[in-house]
């Protein structure tokens, strides 16, 4: 055989197990735990759609306040459904957004649709975990549409302005998260947030419980279980969002 030909043969080889190699680090999802899988079922409570995007509804009234919500960097955008659907409980309208490989920087504009599909919505809130907030807050800092922002374990990447914008701003995050620290949080939101943002620090909690995906590389051990971690950030966003009950 030609040594032109090898050579050829274990580049493309070594090309190839390159690239199923980063896929398999970079861009295969944590997929969802299975017990998600009935909350993505509308009942007489929270109206259910999964496609094109994850949408949480309140069935018994029409929401005036609706949350565009971005994954966190290989999260399966079904891991937030019971963060989503209590949210929805509370009434407001909540749309997880799917993005390509699970990675919200190849989609940041993805909420503009959003906002054009539900015209019945008067206040818009972007929000976001860990890669997918600061994501949110790239969108949020160029739309003015955007009357909120609220970050899970995130903050806006160093480029970000917002810290000149009075936009209203809610930051969750948990004592034990590995990934996003509690110091790492408050100084990058003191410098890119507005002085008036809200921090919530939920003792106990950590990076991966924000979502329902399991354990992550690098995070810290919960104090506290998944469950209790997301009931109080539902009561804190529930509490930012003020969404009309009736």
């Amino acid at each position: 055989m030609d040594t032109k030909w090898i050579i050829r043969g274990l580049l493309i080889a070594t090309l190839a197990l390159g690239t199923f190699y980063a896929y398999d680090n970079y861009a295969s999802p944590f997929h969802s735990t299975p017990d998600v899988d009935v909350l993505l079922i509308s009942d007489d409570a929270v109206s259910v759609t999964t496609e094109p995007r994850l949408t949480f509804a309140p069935a018994d009234r029409t929401p005036n306040v609706g949350m565009v919500f971005y994954t966190g960097a290989r999260v399966d955008p079904e891991a937030y459904a019971p963060l989503a659907r209590q949210i929805a409980d509370g009434g407001a309208l909540v749309v997880v957004v799917k993005h390509p490989f699970n990675f919200a920087f190849f989609g940041v504009s993805e909420a503009g649709d959003v906002l054009l599909e539900h015209p019945e919505i008067t206040n818009w809130v972007m929000a976001g975990h860990s890669l997918g907030g600061a994501m949110a807050a790239e969108f949020a800092e160029r739309n003015q549409r955007i009357s909120g922002l609220v970050l899970l374990a995130a903050y806006p990447g160093d480029s970000s302005n917002l810290a000149f914008r009075s936009l209203p701003s809610l930051v969750i995050y948990g004592s034990e998260d590995g990934l996003a620290t509690p110091a790492e949080v408050e100084e990058k939101v003191g410098k890119l947030l507005s002085p008036n943002a809200e921090l919530v620090l939920i003792e106990g909690g950590n990076h991966a419980q924000f979502g329902s995906y399991g354990p992550q590389a690098g995070d810290g051990s919960a104090a506290i279980g998944r469950q209790e971690q997301q009931d109080q950030t539902a009561a804190a966003i529930l509490k930012f969002l003020r969404p009309n009950r009736s």
